[in-house]
């Protein structure tokens, strides 16, 4: 009973957080008005950019060989991820893709929080000669909008969440 409880209270914060992750991002970053803003507009240009229900698709069709990598910072991560998604941040990407993906054939899907550090993080693996790595237009937040399943490491075993997709006209309002 105990251990269903702090499950229950897990969930419970986890939902809320991510309710304020969400909240955030409807304010525009300050990043957008600086020449960062070009700089990410370049590396969507120049990297294939896939849409979540595309990530969905592959991942259902359990496709051979593929690599889910979340560029996002550990806490992050173990907050709340993709499941079978590897953690390897982008300012410390290429360092650490070479123990997570020696094979530069490999196809990879990249995430992170929204799509801005994803869409960096490929034009980096395409750089290094990774030919079929493909940015996730809109990360996490949208893959969650869209009601699929996020994982946790924050307790001491994993725990997969499974949002409940709002119907037309319901209340979210968590009190």
């Amino acid at each position: 009973m105990r251990r269903y409880f702090i499950s229950t209270v897990l969930v419970l914060n986890i939902v809320i957080a991510l309710s304020a992750i969400i909240a955030q991002t409807s304010e525009q970053p300050k990043w957008i008005t600086t020449p960062v803003k070009e700089l990410v507009d370049q590396a969507r240009a120049a990297t294939k950019q896939v849409t979540v229900e595309d990530l969905k698709k592959a991942l259902d069709a359990k496709e051979a060989g593929l690599l889910l990598l979340d560029v996002r910072e550990p806490k992050e991560y173990e907050a709340a991820h993709i499941p079978g998604a590897v953690n390897a941040p982008r300012g410390l990407l290429e360092f650490e893709i070479w123990s997570v993906a020696p094979d530069r054939n490999k196809k990879i899907f990249v995430y992170c929080k929204t799509g801005v550090r994803a869409a960096l993080a490929t034009k980096l693996l395409n750089e290094l000669g990774y030919k079929n790595a493909v940015s996730v237009d809109t990360g996490a937040i949208a893959w969650m909008q869209a009601g699929y399943p996020l994982q946790t490491d924050i307790a001491d075993e994993e725990v997969v969440i499974v949002p409940i997709k709002k119907e037309a006209g319901a209340s979210t309002n968590l009190q």
